[in-house]
């Protein structure tokens, strides 16, 4: 049976689950080894080590990013859908959490409700990886910043604009910005806009680290000045039912060739993919000279490694 117990200093051992977790320290020796691990892809150092993968929502990037990064570094995938688990017929997370624990060496659960991923690294003794939630989406986060961290050079004075619904994808890039002291600003709708307690948490996080954290709703004024033009679908999964109604409610919120303009020559353009071309961003620019979003896909893969390779080996 896995022994393995959450304690220990920096990552080895522990849950995974808003980003919140990591001390600045912490979070730059990961971005550092996620750019030496993208240099250098084979590393065997999780030779016969196993993560679970359990998968309540689809998914390409999160999937294929965790398998092949464990695979790069020697370990094993398992991907386990509701219908391969009994988790589809009413066991509990708990349960799951302990049976898991006893096989594997690590869980990575892509859900909907963030209370599930925190319940089931409640009850397993091995770490928990929040490949999603509703609420939190950190390992994006972590892609995001070693994106930018390559397209910028550094953290210093850069200024990223998120333009969208305020969801997971906004809640953990305003945590990777409030750690990394870049200033943070969301142009959202009205009754859009981010969970007020993940803002505060971001706000008490930003305190440490001089960053500024805004929200408006207003894109032309958001993006002034900005470094990093950010978006994402304006319905999630799970929120197809809302799709019409969103589309209204976010006109005036596209990211077109001239909402860039009103930022800096140099910014550049991230989206989380998937895409819906002419609906939150133009063919122009996800696919024009601006745009870095398959480099960040790639990201993933490579910050994932860091994030396994910490907390595993």
């Amino acid at each position: 049976m896995n022994t393995m117990t959450k304690t220990g200093s920096g990552l080895k051992g522990q849950d995974f689950l808003t980003l919140l977790e990591l001390e600045e320290e912490t979070l730059s020796a990961l971005l550092s080894e996620a750019a030496r691990l993208k240099a250098s892809p084979i590393e065997p150092v999780l030779a016969g080590k196993t993560l679970a993968m359990i998968f309540e929502k689809s998914s390409t990037r999160t999937r294929v990013s965790f398998e092949a990064g464990m695979l790069q570094l020697g370990g094993h995938a398992l991907f386990l859908s509701n219908s391969d688990l009994q988790l589809g017929r009413g066991e509990s997370i708990a349960d799951t959490a302990k049976v898991l624990s006893g096989y594997t060496d690590a869980i990575m659960i892509r859900t909907f409700e963030h209370s599930k991923a925190e319940e089931l690294a409640k009850h397993a003794s091995v770490p928990v990886i929040n490949g999603l939630t509703d609420l939190y989406h950190p390992c994006q986060a972590l892609a995001d910043l070693l994106t930018i961290k390559e397209l910028k050079g550094d953290f210093k004075d850069k200024k990223v604009v998120y333009i969208g619904d305020g969801n997971n994808v906004a809640h953990s890039l305003m945590i990777a910005c409030a750690k990394t002291g870049m200033d943070f600003t969301i142009a959202c709708p009205e009754g859009y806009e981010p969970d007020e307690a993940v803002r505060l948490k971001a706000l008490e996080a930003a305190s440490q680290t001089g960053a500024d954290i805004c929200v408006t709703h207003t894109p032309q004024e958001a993006v002034a000045g900005a470094d990093i033009i950010y978006s994402d679908v304006w319905a999630s999964m799970g929120q197809e039912e809302e799709s019409l109604k969103r589309l209204k409610d976010f006109e005036g919120f596209q990211v077109n060739e001239k909402l860039m303009t009103y930022a800096k020559a140099d910014a550049c353009f991230l989206h989380c993919l998937p895409a819906h071309r002419g609906e939150e961003v133009t063919a122009e620019v996800i696919d024009g000279p601006k745009s870095a979003v398959f480099r960040q896909a790639e990201n993933r893969l490579h910050a994932q490694k860091a994030l396994l390779k910490m907390i595993l080996s």
